[in-house]
């Protein structure tokens, strides 16, 4: 069985209050794109367990920590009789760039484990292990434009019309960690009406729909502002820096020019159909 788990931007983000869990409260538009990883799950009958490997973009960490064995794990707990599987993950999203590219991942191997396993899980189950996972996995379960509320888990399938737009993302490997996103955010109780936004064309959203994190990330990376407005520059209706970055996207009408970049910089342009 093979998936290709997607990625996908934020379209505004608020940091509304931290929470005492240690979470924070957030608002944003959830907005899919088609790039992906490739996972690919089998049973394993002479297994014990979960055998895992990956290629492509090198992920750091141990590979009995991925996203992945964790989702096998997690579901073990609750169906012991869960058969044991091989998984291979070829990675050709950078990890930690603001793409949810792991909790995708993580997202569509409980979907696959289930159907392997014959679990028969529905989307509320699925969620419900999704956000066991992490903040953003629940999202992947529903794979459409959402209004994300909560910690991430609170999610409202909304409308946003981009059809025919095209996107232009570029990820400049630069490892932007959890804590330093957090450490320059202010969260604010004013909560702006993104789902009203929106609605409008993305030429509007400019000075309306912003990022909290650009505020606490680009005056320690100003080559990431840099790139956002070498979006605008460029052409683009509409920039943002995507969850807590480094990965910046720009919304064009019309398919954009790609500027020369450094070969370390990952970079797609899709056009939304």
């Amino acid at each position: 069985m093979i998936y290709f788990p997607p990625v996908k931007i934020n379209l505004g983000l608020q940091v509304i209050r931290k929470r005492t869990d240690g979470f924070h409260d957030i608002q944003s538009v959830f907005f899919p794109l088609p790039i992906h990883d490739i996972l690919e799950i089998i049973p394993d009958p002479s297994g014990k367990s979960v055998q895992f490997s990956i290629s492509g973009i090198p992920v750091p960490g141990n590979l009995d920590d991925n996203i992945c064995v964790k989702a096998w794990q997690l579901l073990k707990k609750d169906f012991p009789s869960l058969i044991p599987v091989k998984m291979h993950l070829h990675k050709m999203i950078p990890p930690g760039a603001g793409l949810g590219a792991g909790s995708a991942d993580g997202a569509y191997a409980l979907q696959m484990i289930s159907n392997l396993g014959g679990l028969a899980l529905n989307r509320e189950q699925l969620v419900h292990y999704a956000a066991m996972l992490g903040s953003d996995c629940p999202f992947f379960i529903y794979n459409t434009p959402c209004l994300v509320t909560g910690r991430g888990e609170i999610l409202e399938p909304i409308a946003v019309n981009l059809s025919g737009k095209y996107i232009m993302i570029i990820n400049p490997g630069i490892h932007i960690s959890t804590r330093e996103a957090f450490a320059g955010i202010q969260p604010s109780e004013t909560v702006i009406p993104l789902a009203e936004i929106i609605k409008a064309e993305p030429g509007s959203w400019k000075d309306k729909l912003k990022n909290d994190f650009e505020a606490s990330v680009f005056p320690s990376h100003p080559e990431i502002e840099a790139l956002r407005n070498l979006l605008y520059k460029n052409g683009a209706l509409y920039a943002s820096m995507t969850g807590s970055g480094s990965t910046v996207y720009g919304i064009y009408n019309e398919a954009p020019p790609l500027p020369v970049f450094p070969s370390s910089f990952f970079t797609r342009t899709i056009q939304i159909p």
